[in-house]
């Protein structure tokens, strides 16, 4: 990948860190430097840097071996000074699946933090157990941090599969994205005022993240095949109908699903009366999105 270095493969997936982390190690060698002083304390402070990104690399696991259980693979992750991404090579088929790899990641980050709280005591009061309790509030604020519903954080996508369980995939894209916008505008208001900038390059990634759902929206709604569906030929006139805007889901009569793919749905066109042969339904390609 360009402006990336392969970090190692792990769980079989390829995973990579973005040149520009090296900005985020230096920073943080400078801030403990200019706070003690110390090699010791430059040390630390990038000991704990890398400790949270090896956090936030078990997070993204998490995604990538739920998403594996649902037969998606993970073409890799890649980590950068802003989190971590793991980039799938498609979308989760049901409402609960994408659900699910939502949850994954911040289950981890609260996992390693309870994993942590119980082992304190081995650490003791030193440098070990300074290190200890930073990480357990680091994956506390990293779970809760990714639950925020915006894309493409964790909590953006289970909030669109929680709502298109609902009122279908189209309107609960569409609601999660603006839900998305709002959180990225009060995010980049709250870091130019208060601080820190992080925030606002982390609100407009949200912001524009938020966009990049509403435009693969729009394509998925548009990407369609139609496929020949033998039966009992229909002596009604049938019809093509808006099935995004409108009822995804909607009942048998105007729409039917393909006997070959439960998953697809899809309104039968507009082909007039039909006494014989098979009928031409629209089935959408990729499940319930």
């Amino acid at each position: 990948m360009r402006w990336s270095w392969k970090l190692g493969r792990f769980a079989g997936i390829d995973t990579y860190v973005h040149a520009s982390f090296l900005l985020l190690v230096g920073w943080a060698a400078w801030a403990a430097w200019s706070g003690a002083g110390t090699m010791l304390a430059v040390l630390l402070g990038v000991g704990f840097l890398l400790a949270v990104f090896g956090s936030v690399l078990l997070h993204e696991l998490g995604h990538a071996l739920v998403a594996r259980h649902y037969g998606i693979a993970t073409r890799r992750i890649v980590l950068s000074p802003i989190g971590g991404i793991a980039q799938l090579e498609g979308m989760p088929r049901e409402p609960r699946q994408e659900l699910a790899v939502a949850l994954a990641g911040p289950a981890v980050n609260f996992g390693l933090a309870a994993a942590l709280w119980i082992l304190a005591p081995a650490f003791g009061l030193g440098l070990l157990g300074s290190l200890a309790s930073s990480l357990i509030v680091a994956n506390l604020t990293l779970g809760l941090f990714n639950l925020i519903p915006a894309f493409p954080m964790d909590g953006g996508r289970a909030l669109r599969a929680f709502l298109a369980a609902r009122v279908g995939a189209w309107q609960a894209t569409q609601t999660a994205a603006k839900v998305g916008k709002v959180v990225a505008l009060v995010m980049g208001l709250y870091g130019l005022v208060a601080g820190p900038f992080m925030l606002v390059l982390i609100a407009g990634f949200v912001w524009f993240a938020a966009n990049a759902e509403l435009a693969a929206s729009r394509y998925h709604a548009s990407a369609y095949d139609e496929v020949e569906v033998l039966g009992p030929p229909p002596a009604h006139r049938v019809w093509r109908r808006d099935i995004w805007r409108r009822d995804p889901y909607a009942t048998v009569g105007r729409t039917r699903r393909h006997p070959a793919d439960p998953r697809g749905w899809g309104p039968l066109r507009n082909d007039g009366p039909r006494m014989d042969g098979p009928v031409r339904v629209v089935v959408i390609r990729r499940g319930w999105f």
